[in-house]
């Protein structure tokens, strides 16, 4: 047995907790290429996002010059309730695998949401409110998002519509109902409350939907209501910023014990939740402090760092949306119904796809079996279920730890344990009765959503 010298949970106080925003751009050498204006081909100005989105989230959007954006007291004392979350020695997860490796991961499911999404929705609900807006609209795929957003909506009276990924809805009923508990109407999408969710039903008729059908529908749904703005769950800079809190919570509660990370690693849907973890560690690394190894992780079913393009694409399926220079599928990429609803989107954060482009990110994508192998292995030693999203950060932090027995190198590995599954187990039980299957797109799914990102040179 190991010597346990440092903690098993390394808490805050929540005078320690981070005053301020981290924004890596300050530090990034070759900045990602600018939002285009559909209409126009030209770099998105304020005013074209202010239909979209709240007024001071564009202004974090385009900050590309200050490293520290001050976080509110409005929002501090929100996120009170819930932070700061704890870094987590995994000492019976090391003695399970027999590794030299230390591992630690960084627990964001102890809210309600049961995720790290309530980071951003605290802000962007905040900031809403501050506007002077009514209600607000999103979309939802495995449901954290809705949620998070619910809550936050609820805390600074705001309406709010959340037009959540179909066949989440069907796979996870009480999470709707945790929304709708929290005063939020749930509009299953695709849906024929809108134009956008009409188109995409009639040339997908039965399917489950996706992120990017979801989108859609929640920003027409906002553009055509009045006092009504649509917000983000991810992707997005200013979503990925409200995230760095993971990071620098991670940073102070490891320097208390002189660790530095040798391999942080997360899971990458849209981006901003590993983002969010790696970002002062890669501010850092983009200033030749630290050498670091990021591993972003998605499912090989949506596999959009590893079998993408990076391409200026619709960061929804209906192109209504600003254009994004990221890493994509395709904006008409359907994905398959796996239970990874989190990141079953068909582009990548630009930030994230800036990074990884330039060689400081690594990105694996997994096949879902063997995420769940690795979640299993997890909650019997170190007690908690974790989110499948979660998981697939565990699958690979497993395998660094596991080379690390061969090797005989004692690496310290970080990773972000983004959420429980206790809304996931249709998912376990898929899984415990051995009737999971693996989804891998072929050549030939690939090129249909390929064939979708317009012809537009960066």
């Amino acid at each position: 047995m190991k010597s346990r010298q440092i903690p098993y949970k390394i808490y805050l106080s929540e005078e320690e907790m981070p005053r301020y925003w981290y924004n890596v751009k300050a530090h990034m050498k070759i900045q990602h290429e600018p939002f285009l204006n559909p209409e126009t081909g030209k770099p998105c100005t304020k005013a074209d996002l202010q239909p979209v989105f709240c007024d001071e989230c564009i202004d974090q959007e385009l900050n590309t010059t200050d490293e520290r954006i001050e976080i509110p007291e409005g929002i501090r004392s929100f996120y009170r309730t819930f932070r700061p979350s704890p870094v987590v020695r995994a000492y019976f997860l090391e003695e399970q695998l027999g590794t030299c490796a230390e591992i630690y991961y960084k627990f964001e499911g102890s809210n309600t949401s049961g995720s790290h999404k309530l980071n951003s929705a605290a802000a962007q609900a905040y900031y809403a409110k501050k506007q002077g807006l009514k209600s607000l609209t999103t979309e939802t795929g495995a449901g954290q998002w809705g949620t998070a957003l619910a809550m936050a909506s609820a805390f600074y009276g705001l309406n709010l519509d959340v037009y959540m990924v179909k066949v989440s809805s069907e796979q996870k009923p009480y999470r709707k109902e945790v929304i709708r508990t929290y005063g939020a109407n749930v509009i299953p999408s695709p849906s024929d409350t809108t134009a956008a969710g009409r188109k995409i039903l009639e040339e997908f008729p039965g399917t489950g939907g996706s992120l990017g059908c979801a989108i859609s529908e929640a920003v027409e749904k906002a553009t055509t209501t009045p006092s009504c703005r649509y917000v983000l769950g991810s992707v997005l800079d200013h979503v990925l910023l409200h995230q760095t809190v993971i990071g620098l919570e991670s940073k102070t509660a490891l320097d208390k014990y002189g660790i530095t990370p040798d391999v942080i690693i997360g899971c990458c849907g849209g981006g901003s939740n590993f983002g969010g973890l790696i970002a002062p560690y890669m501010g850092d690394r983009l200033q030749g402090k630290n050498d670091i190894e990021f591993i972003g992780v998605e499912p090989a079913s949506c596999p959009s760092l590893t079998r993408g393009k990076y391409a200026y694409d619709f960061c929804d399926s209906a192109k209504t949306t600003p254009l994004a220079k990221m890493y994509t599928l395709g904006c008409g990429f359907m994905p398959s119904a796996n239970h990874a609803g989190g990141l079953r989107y068909h582009g990548m954060s630009p930030i994230i796809s800036r990074l990884y482009h330039d060689g400081y990110i690594k990105a694996l994508s997994v096949e879902q079996s063997k995420v769940f192998d690795a979640a299993v292995s997890f909650a019997k030693c170190e007690g908690i279920l974790p989110a499948p999203e979660s998981a697939h950060a565990i699958r690979v932090a497993i395998d660094e730890a596991l080379k690390c027995k061969q090797t005989g190198e004692k690496k310290k590995i970080l990773f972000g344990l983004t959420g429980t599954g206790y809304f996931d187990l249709a998912a376990y039980k898929k899984y415990n009765d051995g009737e999971m299957s693996d989804y891998i797109p072929t050549d030939k799914d690939l090129a249909k959503g390929f064939a979708t990102i317009p012809e537009i040179k960066a």
